[in-house]
């Protein structure tokens, strides 16, 4: 965006300043009245207190120059009686009302705390009642429908107070990827709204997850990257982005301001750190924003002084017209406190430069965006000019970056008991926004007691709401608010809960009803846990560390211990078995939980106490030194395994200073010719990272074991290579190469990437699908001189010795790789071990893959349309019943889940445990288990490399996939040792 300064003389003509001041409100004044009267006689005497009395001539325009000043004076908020509203403004004629009988509320009121067991009306687009619905107020309804809740949650629609909706539409391509504009870094007069593509396929995703209202913001490369607007979800019968404002500001449109009314609030994007250095430094970008808004205090001072003298009746002292500024006026606004400002900021360098920036201008930000290092500065934070802003962050989306290194699990949490408000956000398309409930949880289950379930439910409702500026219409249930509602499946805290219906402005916004009794969709999860919040873990220990070592706590082990651990009170053992992961040992429901004693690592014995420690003839009397811990029902299970994302082989994704460096590219150019290969086929585990921060994050959460290529894969540009090498399997726990059993298999597969051009990959040329399939084709039949890398690594592909992974998300290519791996077994007389990886619409040839005998590994688990070869997606519920997981294994497809970015990986057990949900209960524990197990290993070839002395991970509290457990050690039999967290 463009710095160029505007002289106090380029303000704007006559002409601009009329219509401008139809953009004020005007109300009316004692001063019009009495200028009224002034403008009887056409002039006036006044004294002097320099020389004798003089005529001041009055201009003609003095009530319009009154009426604007007046206007400066101006509030802005809701009406008085808006709550009191029969109808709302965004009411569709034909919407019929609708009644949820016999739900449990969660209003958002009270500060979050208030639930109301009862019905909810909705009538003409408001909520009409709550709780108690009296029989008269349902009878004057002609339409009613009415919904059985039976006991089912319902919530305010969700707020997502940071979104990239529509500005990077879904699926992207050249055309519609509006976010960050090239022309300077203060840019205030761009508007989001110029550039809303309705048409985003994601917008119904995000309905689909409860998401009713999302803040359209411009991109962060600018230091006022421009306005930004709140937007409805729903689709207008008009269809235009104007329609999906809510509250659009005075101005919009050359609107005339309705003089009964206040002033609605304005919204404005800001940044600051890394993503303005294309403009200069930290320094530069401060100098900017004082430039700027040092410009705009000009401009609000000679306003001032302008009608000082105009409503004094100086008529004559007066020079020119009103001053204003077309380009300035959003920045003017902010400075009369008309504008709540988002501002995506970071560390704690940053966080202070915007304080003093607010205290030196006197505005207030009502929100700061990311603020990774927020947590560790909460009364920087609170100096801020006008009290603290809100802190909108990412639950688990850490160290992707320098700036969002230090950020924690446990921020959340500490900034709620600094007593600031916490907004959980998608940055969308960055997080699907379908899924800003899942932020809430992930923040929930790492929040106790700091963060409770009020104030995390809160986090995307009635703080992003009241950040906005709009909590008098949505983000909490009350008579008069916009009739925005979300009936949930299960206590909306719960991992894989899902809405069965969406209101936005009383309509329905999931599935095609075609009667009253169709408007659910989906069933509600079966079990008295999913009618209540869930029980979460304590992490008092890991808060207070997190906070005392500024972000990077150690994260190794605390105690570890070759001897005897006597595990007590455990409901579930698990283990590795021949033909995949199988159930040792459970207690049976009201049986007490029974023993395992692990020696050197292994276990030793699994049953009751009595038996496992006296009856078993189990011989412990030379470890003398055992421990003992009461799990409270936890379990032991196989460590988990990661594959798809480059842990292990960077530290900071978007810092390549702490990464091995690009991979040479075959397609644009010759490889060196000291490599004396054609493609040059390099190995990841020359390139591996030990103790990285992602992977030791994974390890102690029970990801112990990972598969990773110097291939990555972005949202954005999709995969950085081509030919990604091969890939390696190592220990995440481990501190360096040389540890024993720190690298598991040293070359697990061979990796290429098969992709039409991504519109924002920069770091490859477009290569045609044909030229790619092409040097496949090549490489597999003919091949190259098996003395090179290239021609022994394909060479081994082609007949089965090593698996072939392929990353694909199109069904087309997919067909055609079919076609080719047919014609190389035939050629070769072997069996290829191809796996297709990615795979978002291999649901679409489930059967061809399986009678193919080609493994999958779905990454992302839950897909999204990001580039035109995943746009054919299986969304789940509550838009399918059907998931692309049980398409895929319904076939008989060997599939298992994978990741994408490193910090993802932590919380894998979560994503089996939310396809089980998904499944509708017909993908069971073992199934779950599998997929991020056994399934994995086969499809790596890694089976007999792990085996039966695989890591095993112990759970305090609960299973594998229960959100109430906490992993607290790993044991290792091939280490001989267990590790505690």
């Amino acid at each position: 965006m463009s710095t160029k300064e505007l002289p106090l003389g380029d303000l704007q003509t006559p002409s601009h300043r009329r219509r401008r001041t139809s953009r004020r409100l005007l109300l009316p004044l004692c001063a019009i009245a009495a200028a009224l009267t002034i403008l009887s006689s056409n002039f006036v005497f006044s004294s002097d207190r320099d020389t004798a009395a003089r005529v001041h001539r009055i201009p003609i325009n003095a009530q319009e120059i009154l009426r604007q000043c007046s206007s400066l004076k101006a509030t802005v908020g809701p009406p008085p009686n808006f709550l009191a509203r029969d109808r709302s403004d965004r009411y569709e004629p034909g919407t019929n009302s609708t009644l949820i009988k016999n739900a449990n509320i969660w209003t958002g009121a009270r500060s979050g705390t208030e639930t109301v067991v009862g019905d909810v009306l909705l009538e003409n687009g408001v909520i009409k009642g709550i709780g108690y619905v009296s029989r008269e107020q349902l009878e004057r309804k002609e339409n009613l429908t009415i919904i059985e809740a039976d006991g089912a949650w319902v919530t305010p629609g969700l707020v997502d107070l940071h979104s990239h909706l529509g500005l990077m539409s879904a699926p992207m391509m050249n055309g519609a990827f509006d976010v960050n504009s090239p022309n300077g870094p203060i840019l205030p007069w761009l508007r989001s709204i110029d550039a809303f593509n309705t048409h985003d396929e994601a917008l119904q995703l995000a309905i689909a997850g409860g998401v009713t209202t999302v803040q359209v913001l411009p991109g962060s490369g600018n230091a006022i990257g421009g306005q930004a607007f709140m937007i409805k979800l729903r689709k207008t019968k008009e269809r235009s982005p104007t329609s999906m404002i809510l509250e659009p500001p005075n101005w919009l449109n050359e609107s005339i301001p309705d003089p009964d009314q206040p002033l609605r609030w304005r919204h404005l994007k800001q940044a600051c750190g890394e993503n303005l250095r294309k403009y200069g430094t930290r320094m530069d970008a401060i100098w900017s924003f004082r430039q700027a808004y040092n410009e705009a205090r000009k401009i609000v001072s000679l306003q001032d002084a302008y009608c000082e003298k105009a409503e004094a009746g100086l008529w004559g002292e007066l020079s020119g017209d009103f001053p204003d500024s077309y380009k300035w006026e959003a920045l003017v606004d902010v400075l009369r406190g008309r504008v709540r400002i988002s501002n995506h900021c970071y560390e704690a360098v940053d966080l202070d430069d915007i304080v003093r920036l607010s205290n030196e201008f006197k505005f207030h930000i009502a929100s700061v965006h990311h603020a990774s290092e927020a947590w560790l500065v909460p009364d920087v934070l609170k100096r801020m000019f006008g009290g603290p802003p809100a802190v909108a962050i990412f639950a688990m989306n850490h160290r992707y970056k320098r700036e969002s290194y230090r950020g924690s699990q446990f921020a959340p949490r500490v900034l709620a008991e600094n007593g600031l408000s916490v907004v959980m956000k998608s940055d969308h398309p960055v997080i699907n926004s379908r899924y800003l409930m899942y932020e809430a949880q992930q923040a929930f289950y790492y929040g106790i007691p700091g963060l409770p379930q009020h104030l995390a439910l809160s986090s995307v409702t009635a703080t992003p709401a009241q950040a906005a500026g709009l909590s008098h219409r949505i983000g909490a249930l009350k008579e008069g608010a916009d009739a925005d509602v979300v009936l949930w499946d299960s206590h909306p805290l719960h991992l894989g809960s899902v809405p069965r219906q969406v209101w936005i402005d009383g309509i329905p916004q999931l599935g095609e009803p075609k009667t009253a009794s169709e408007v659910l969709v989906g069933k509600p999860k079966q079990g008295q846990q999913f009618k209540l919040a869930p029980k979460v873990p304590s992490w008092d220990v890991e808060r207070k560390e997190a906070v005392k070592f500024e972000g990077l706590p150690p994260l190794g082990a605390k105690k570890s211990t070759s001897g005897k651990v006597v595990l007590s009170n455990v409901r579930e053992v698990w283990i590795r078995g021949e033909r995949g992961v199988k159930e040792r040992w459970s207690a049976r429901p009201g049986q007490e939980g029974g023993t395992v004693v692990l020696i050197n690592g292994a276990i030793a014995c699994v049953g009751r106490e009595g038996w496992c420690l006296t009856d078993s003839g189990l011989n412990t009397s030379s470890y003398t030194d055992g421990i003992e811990i009461d799990l409270r029902g936890g379990s032991v299970g196989p460590g988990l395994m990661t594959f798809g994302s480059p842990i292990g082989t960077e530290e900071i994704s978007g810092e390549p200073s702490t990464g091995g460096g690009p991979l040479l590219n075959a397609y644009d150019k010759n490889t060196p010719s000291i490599l004396k290969d054609t493609v040059g086929v390099v190995r990841a585990v020359d390139g591996l990272m030990f103790a990285t921060r992602n992977a030791l994050i994974a390890h102690r959460a029970g990801v112990t074991y990972a598969t990773s290529s110097l291939g990555s894969t972005s949202l954005f540009g999709g995969p950085s290579t081509l030919l990604a090498g091969l890939s390696a399997t190592f220990r995440t726990g481990a501190a360096h190469s040389l540890e024993h059993n720190a690298v598991v298999k040293r070359a697990t597969a061979l990796h290429v990437a098969l992709a039409r051009s991504s519109p924002l990959r920069a770091s490859l040329p477009p290569v045609a699908v044909s030229t790619q399939i092409a040097a496949m084709r090549r490489l597999l039949l003919i091949g190259e001189d098996r003395t090179t890398e290239t021609g022994e690594w394909f060479h081994k592909a082609a007949v089965g010795a090593i698996p072939f992974v392929v990353e694909v998300h199109s069904a087309d290519i997919m067909a055609t790789l079919i076609k080719l791996k047919e014609d190389v077994e035939e050629k070769r007389g072997s069996h290829m071990r191809l796996v297709f990886s990615g795979a978002t619409e291999a649901h679409l040839i489930a059967k061809q893959i399986a009678d193919a005998k080609i493994g999958v590994i779905l990454s992302p688990v839950r897909p999204f349309p990001a580039n035109w070869d995943e746009h054919r997606i299986l969304a789940g519920p509550p838009i399918a019943n059907q998931t692309s997981v049980m398409t895929l294994l319904d076939a008989g497809v060997t599939v298992a889940l994978g990741v994408t970015e490193a910090w993802h990986a932590p919380h894998t057990r979560f994503e089996a445990a939310w396809a089980a949900l998904d499944s509708g209960g017909r993908l069971d524990k073992t199934k779950a288990y599998e997929l991020i197990t056994t399934n994995l290993e086969k499809l790596m070839d890694v089976e007999g490399w792990i085996g039966d002395d695989g890591d095993l991970v112990i759970y305090d509290a609960g299973s594998v996939f229960s959100f109430s457990s906490k992993v607290i050690g790993v044991a290792s039999p091939r280490k001989g040792v267990v590790d505690f967290f």
